[in-house]
């Protein structure tokens, strides 16, 4: 598969680029700053600095690309921020140019209570944690609209707290609903998840979330 993935300096970015070149994909990591990639250096793997925020310095790379992978994420602590929805509407646009239409964006289940939640996390967990980061969580919620919005082939993928702990390769999933009781999940196990993910018609236009 040929992937392009947004955010690959990150944690998850970084997981997803790896998992990928493991497998035998090909892959563009479009970064802001090369330097700070850990990723091997290998055949199947091309670096690309670009802004993301313009859509033809992007549209290159997501041109012919069986499927795009956005991991971006704000820097700014609990600052206002807009980088997800800022980034995801130029990564659409570019995609349109270049006649892309499969795209995973990675989001999270914080900003979002349903009924997949018990009564703890309901009414006395999320809204804290959402008045804490109720600036990066407004973030997600408008990327979201703007993918949802979209005629791409998307899939919103909501993870838990996320961790840097080991690949388990067992986790829980749901489809348009939070996970009961999963309050947290590796990047190594989502990243394979949202590789799993790309050719699977099952998760095309939902929001799927993820945790233990």
């Amino acid at each position: 598969m040929k992937l392009t993935v947004f955010g690959a300096t990150g944690g998850t970015g970084t997981e997803v680029v790896k998992q990928a070149l493991s497998r035998g994909d090909e892959v563009i990591a479009v970064v802001r700053d090369r330097s700070r990639l850990t990723v091997a250096s290998n055949d199947r793997l091309r670096v690309v600095e670009a802004d993301v925020m313009e859509p033809s310095a992007i549209s290159p790379f997501v041109e012919s690309r069986d499927a795009v992978v956005s991991a971006l994420g704000s820097r700014e602590g609990r600052a206002p921020t807009s980088v997800c929805a800022d980034g995801t509407a130029s990564i659409l646009k570019a995609m349109e140019n270049g006649q892309s239409r499969r795209l995973v964006v990675v989001s999270a289940n914080g900003p979002f209570i349903d009924d997949g939640d018990g009564p703890f996390i309901r009414y006395v967990g999320k809204p804290i944690v959402q008045r804490i980061l109720k600036y990066g969580f407004a973030d997600f919620v408008a990327m979201e609209e703007k993918v949802r919005s979209s005629d791409s082939d998307w899939t919103i993928v909501r993870a838990a707290r996320l961790t840097n702990g080991r690949q388990r390769g067992t986790y829980r999933t749901e489809l348009d609903r939070n996970v009961r009781g999963g309050v947290k999940v590796s990047r190594a196990d989502l990243a394979e998840f949202i590789l799993r993910a790309l050719p699977d018609h099952t998760f095309f236009h939902t929001a799927v979330s993820i945790g233990y």
